[in-house]
């Protein structure tokens, strides 16, 4: 078979206790704390706190406001950055296309390049050294911890193996990207603190504690909580081979992402939940974006492959099969 017979003497000769003692002296990754994010959550979070408190004399409009913003960033998210741009699962025309990109800058997430490069890398690495939110390093790490340390040279090996040509090839994308700072700062912080200050003469104080740091923390941590809570509290119908679960919880505040055992199942189903089920805002407005027109070639998951999958491999908590 065109062996070499001096590879076979080579093997012969190693000594294993050189393989041994090179194992032992192998150091296990530490990840070096990034402290300057540290220190800017603890700043972000004592800022929401203080505009939680501020509640209580703020105006009406402020607060309707605030919670508006929320629900156009995280649909802005969950829409655009997750179902569309990271799993490419429907289509949008142009008008749509500007709103979520604007609703996901003000979500300030980074921009959507590397939120979308991120995702992509963890479903194909999911759950392992290569996954940037590894839900086997703990709780805490897949919430938030993940973004105060040092990257695992896993992280950076794999993430540079993404194929992102889709989105290299959008300039409005590619735009977003590099003017990402000033964007953000324009439609994170400026224009939601300025509304309430202009047109209903709300405290500027109160407008910067609560339509920016308490609303963006609150956005921050729904959007965690998929990460975190729906990789370790729930049920597996799908498949019970993979660590992502059914978590209610999520799916109510995070508006439709929790149903994450389905969404690691079948990545490419735009409801990134079976459809019709309770708990997806999401999933809703998407149907109503479709009959208005500004969303097309919805991808779906047919009925007989998802009852394949949840008879071979789901762990029987499925309602129904």
């Amino acid at each position: 078979m065109g062996y070499k017979t001096e590879n076979i003497n080579e093997i012969e000769n190693i000594d294993a206790s050189e393989i041994f003692e090179k194992a032992k002296t192998t150091k296990p990754f530490k990840p070096k704390i990034a402290w300057a994010n540290v220190l800017g959550f603890l700043f972000l979070h004592l800022a929401c706190l203080y505009g939680l408190y501020l509640f209580h004399r703020a105006k009406f409009l402020t607060l309707a406001f605030g919670l508006f913003l929320m629900h156009l960033s995280g649909l802005s998210t969950t829409l655009g950055a997750h179902r569309l741009w990271s799993h490419r699962s429907y289509k949008v025309t142009l008008p749509l296309k500007l709103i979520l990109l604007f609703g996901f800058t003000m979500a300030g997430q980074n921009c959507l390049w590397i939120w979308v490069r991120d995702h992509r890398q963890h479903h194909k690495y999911s759950d392992t050294d290569g996954d940037p939110h590894n839900s086997t390093r703990g709780f805490f790490f897949c919430h938030m911890g993940w973004l105060m340390v040092q990257k695992h040279p896993e992280v950076i090996a794999k993430g540079r193996q993404i194929d992102m040509t889709d989105l290299n090839a959008d300039p409005l994308i590619m735009f977003q990207k590099r003017y990402y700072k000033t964007l953000y700062t324009l439609c994170a912080v400026v224009i939601p603190v300025l509304i309430p200050w202009y047109f209903w003469n709300e405290d500027i104080i109160n407008s910067l504690f609560i339509c920016f740091f308490a609303r963006y923390v609150l956005q921050l941590h729904l959007t965690w909580c998929v990460n975190s809570v729906a990789h370790l509290f729930g049920t597996k119908p799908y498949d019970k081979r993979i660590s992502p679960v059914e978590s209610t919880f999520v799916s109510f505040f995070g508006l439709g992402e929790g149903w994450h055992n389905y969404h690691h199942t079948f990545p490419w189903d735009c409801h990134a939940a079976e459809f019709g089920k309770h708990f997806n805002l999401s999933s809703r407005l998407l149907t109503l974006l479709e009959r208005w027109g500004l969303a097309y070639d919805l991808k779906v998951v047919s009925k007989q492959m998802m009852i394949n999958k949840i008879t071979k491999y789901g762990d029987g908590t499925h309602p129904v099969f």
